[in-house]
């Protein structure tokens, strides 16, 4: 994925600023990117700032001898893996909609034969106008990839679609499109993540740390193999996974209503959220009033997910299980991974520095009856596709 070839097509909207914040990030990931700006995008953008933060020439000139002494559009074009147009006017998604090659962009764009994926923004009258929505209807045909607009506050004082979408959910379905391997193609993979919340009160209740981190990449992971995902998700401060099935619960409860009934027909379910043992035996109606004696809550057990999951998983079906703990990591793990008929476990210590809840990386060690699998201590992005490739690649 590193060894990616991106193109980043620029034109002349305002929301080409936010380019910038995308090109950096394609750039720390490791890709090769090159940018190539309209001429009307350089009125929002130098294109020294991209330059800069590419590392790469920036060509806006078609007519221009000033680089290597090649046809550089048709060179460019011939090594590119995937060419984006963000922002993309509804003038430049005309002119592709119809083959018009008048400058370095559009030029180089006809002449690539790779992924193409299309960011549409503008004004909302523009982008909903019939032409402009042909025009896409067209590049759709021809096998480009649309990237819906966002809706929101727009430069022009409009409220309404027609906003780029945030840097951060462009750079999410570049790599999702760039990923070759579709091993998990027609599978549905349910994967539960997040804290639940177990209600005292009104006002109060009781949960943990977890920031669904590790879950969340987990979904992306298994969409971009190519699976049906479904994500049931506790209360994070997170981002929706887009191209998922997201299904928001709040107690243990209602996970285990979410999951045990999602699981039934999944070709694999991944159980990392971290849900609550016990639950407040009685949740009162009206919030609690202090007083100056101590209070005490009696708790019951809640449903054991994983341990139902492994009563009754149908043949075939790969349960994966989470083992947090502080102490006797392998030991406590290898107990559940028997204990509750899983097929593996990913153990993590949250003990160990850089490992578990709300950072952005982790140190899993997955565990199975054939023996365990030190992953290491990665990104959570990185740990996310070593589990799916370790415990579901070559599945039939």
């Amino acid at each position: 994925m590193k060894n990616k070839c991106i193109i980043v097509g620029v034109t002349g909207g305002i929301a080409a600023y936010k380019i910038c914040s995308l090109v950096s990030s394609l750039k720390k990931k490791g890709y090769e990117v090159h940018v190539l700006m309209t001429k009307e995008a350089e009125a929002f953008v130098t294109p020294l700032t991209f330059q800069t933060l590419s590392g790469q020439r920036v060509i806006t000139d078609m007519f221009s001898v000033d680089f290597v002494p090649d046809v550089h559009h048709i060179s460019l074009a011939a090594k590119a893996d995937l060419f984006v147009i963000a922002p993309a006017t509804a003038n430049v998604i005309a002119k592709i909609a119809h083959g018009i090659a008048d400058d370095m962009l559009t030029t180089t764009f006809l002449a690539a034969e790779c992924t193409k994926l299309i960011v549409p923004a503008m004004n909302t009258h523009m982008l909903e106008n019939p032409v402009t929505q042909d025009n896409i209807a067209i590049c759709r045909k021809y096998g480009m990839r649309i990237q819906e607009a966002a809706e929101g506050y727009l430069a022009c004082g409009d409220t309404g679609k027609g906003r780029l979408p945030e840097p951060d959910e462009i750079l999410d379905r570049i790599e999702e499109l760039l990923e070759e391997d579709k091993f998990l193609s027609g599978k549905k993979v349910v994967i539960s993540a997040g804290p639940t919340q177990e209600a005292i009160d009104p006002v109060r209740y009781i949960t943990n740390h977890s920031s669904g981190k590790m879950g969340y990449e987990l979904a992306k992971a298994a969409r971009n193999y190519g699976a049906d995902v479904t994500l049931v998700s506790g209360k994070t401060s997170l981002d929706p996974v887009a191209g998922v099935h997201m299904i928001p619960v709040v107690s243990a409860a209602d996970m285990a209503e979410a999951v045990i009934r999602e699981a039934a027909d999944a070709d694999a379910v991944i159980m990392s959220a971290a849900v609550a043992d016990y639950t407040p035996s009685e949740t009162a109606d009206h919030k609690l009033k202090k007083s100056d004696d101590d209070m005490y809550i009696s708790l019951k057990r809640t449903t054991d997910i994983l341990a139902s999951l492994g009563k009754t998983k149908p043949e075939g079906q790969v349960i994966i299980g989470f083992a947090m703990e502080t102490e006797d990591l392998i030991a406590n793990a290898s107990g559940k991974l028997v204990k509750k008929n899983c097929d593996y476990i990913a153990a993590n210590s949250i003990a160990e520095k850089g490992a578990g809840f709300a950072g952005d990386t982790n140190h899993v060690i997955l565990l199975s009856r054939d023996g365990k699998y030190d992953i290491g201590m990665r990104s959570k992005e990185e740990t996310a596709a070593e589990i799916l490739k370790h415990c579901l690649k070559g599945r039939s």
